[in-house]
């Protein structure tokens, strides 16, 4: 009887780790994000790879052999090129000085002013066997020519997909098909202490590998900024090494001793420009949501929780004390909730301090965004919080940026200009002896206008690429239609009309 009691209970057991394994499993794989990738097979580059644990137990010779030969085929060299552009002319109505130009001598004399033409370097990963890249977003943006070579010496011409500054990542594609190609990781059971490789096409040498160790996680250096040109929409919760990394391996891997792909190399910490000691890798696990979003919607869907927030543990004890926070406490101390965010639905107010965010640990403010990071407007998110040391669990439904639940649309062409603009109003376009026009009314630093050209606001436009536009509406169409676009207008006060050129990349 005890023998039957006995292999009941072993069964019974047994029974349950497959269905908890299965579980995990069918979570796993209905809620992380592939990212382009098959999941079927695995591409040929592995035959080397052994597909084990990635930490090397203590006392064991380390060999990265098997995982350089598995992943060198997949990094590949990307160069690209920004053309020569006009920046500001006059059109032949006289011979009228832009006020604005940093090309006033040039003007005077009849000569345009030019941008130069840049040509730079980087690398990147093919993840994907039909031709998806993902690189850095400082390697491809404003590019208007995107060439990549793989480690055989072919070579192709890119189409950037997307990009997104906020993360410093962006998707490009070459027509291509059965290309090798590196299989994702999970960042979150990176190491510290754990050896690495970065993959790359430093100093415009061919392919190098390095090797290293993870020295530091989830570490921000106040380099990323959004669209806007603002640091704090910044996602960065770098994977810090001391991996050898140059200029040239931004958009390269860093990878595990098995072969997968555990970050996108972006950063050097180095007062020569060189590597001197530590580089900086976006984690593999913002990286496939990034590149996810990219492929199915073209923008990146990034959920906010809709608080503003400081480091509890940064706090002295008297500090908080003063504000009544529980010495034994730490995790992210909530300094505002925004009624129209998705916190503040959830009962979050200011003083609660945020201990875990779906299921993880957080202490910092770049873990928060790394975690945050992985879902969309729409998703919900359990968080557990402590108020007046009590431990508390909500569920918070993500919003996006304008305070809704809606998926984000990809950004349109006169989104990308990078202003506000309004109708000139009739009264005053009679005065000037126009019949319509669109008035700039704020540049945005960071769009093209700001970037590209010496436009100053309250400049009214009255065509763009010879097409006549009296209405916003009309703007917004030609603008919205084309990649490049010049501006044609005047400044109010100022004789003669002036053109802008700005590409839309």
């Amino acid at each position: 009887m005890k023998a039957k009691q006995l292999i009941a209970t072993v069964l019974l057991s047994a029974g349950t780790t497959l269905s908890v394994a299965w579980g995990v499993i069918r979570y796993t794989n209905t809620s992380n994000f592939y990212g382009g990738q098959s999941q079927t097979e695995m591409p040929s580059n592995y035959k080397y790879a052994n597909f084990g644990d990635d930490n090397v137990p203590p006392g064991t010779a380390v060999d990265f052999t098997a995982a350089s030969e598995s992943a060198i085929p997949t990094v590949v060299h990307i160069k690209t090129k920004i053309n020569a552009k006009k920046v500001s002319n006059n059109t032949p109505r006289g011979r009228n000085v832009d006020p604005f130009s940093d090309d006033i001598f040039e003007q005077f004399f009849g000569n345009p002013g030019m941008s130069r033409e840049q040509q730079a370097s980087g690398s990147g990963v093919i993840i994907s066997a039909d031709g998806y890249i993902v690189t850095n977003n400082h390697v491809v943006d404003k590019a208007d020519e995107v060439k990549v070579m793989l480690n055989n010496k072919k070579s192709y011409t890119a189409k950037v997909i997307g990009t997104d500054p906020a993360y410093d990542l962006a998707v490009i594609k070459i027509e291509a098909a059965g290309l090798p190609y590196l299989v994702y990781g999970n960042s979150d059971l990176a190491k510290i202490g754990q050896w690495v490789l970065a993959i790359g096409y430093p100093l415009n040498l061919e392919t190098t590998v390095t090797a290293g160790i993870i020295s530091a996680k989830a570490r921000t250096l106040q380099l990323n900024k959004d669209r806007n040109g603002s640091s704090q929409g910044g996602v960065e919760s770098f994977i810090q090494t001391d991996a050898a990394v140059n200029q040239g391996n931004s958009g390269g891997a860093l990878i595990s001793t098995d072969g997968k792909l555990i970050g996108i190399n972006s950063a050097i910490a180095s007062p020569t420009g060189y590597y001197s000691g530590y580089s900086y890798a976006i984690p593999v696990n913002i990286v496939r949501k990034v590149v996810d979003d990219i492929i199915k919607y073209g923008t990146v869907q990034r959920g906010y929780l809709g608080v503003s927030y400081s480091l509890s543990s940064s706090l002295s004890d008297e500090q908080k004390n003063q504000m009544g926070i529980p010495l034994f406490v730490e995790g992210i101390y909530v300094n505002e909730v925004p009624k129209d965010g998705g916190a503040f639905e959830a009962g979050i107010r200011k003083g609660d301090i945020l201990k875990s965010i779906a299921n993880i640990m957080v202490t910092n403010g770049a873990e928060m965004n790394e975690i945050l990071s992985r879902f969309k407007p729409g998703d919900k998110v359990p968080i557990v919080y402590n108020r007046d040391g009590k431990d508390l669990s909500v569920i918070v439904t993500l919003k996006n940026k304008s305070g809704n639940y809606d998926l984000v649309k990809l950004e349109t062409g006169i989104e990308k200009l990078g202003g506000e603009f309004l109708d000139l109003d009739a009264k005053i376009a009679k005065q000037y002896g126009v019949d319509g026009g669109v008035v700039l009314k704020k540049i945005i630093p960071a769009g093209a206008l700001g970037t590209q050209t010496t436009i100053k606001e309250n400049f009214v436009i009255i065509r763009v690429n010879d097409t006549v536009v009296k209405t916003l509406d009309e703007l917004k169409n030609v603008v919205n239609k084309n990649k490049a676009v010049t501006l044609t207008g005047f400044f109010p006060g100022y004789d003669g009309l002036y053109d802008y050129q700005v590409t839309l990349n």
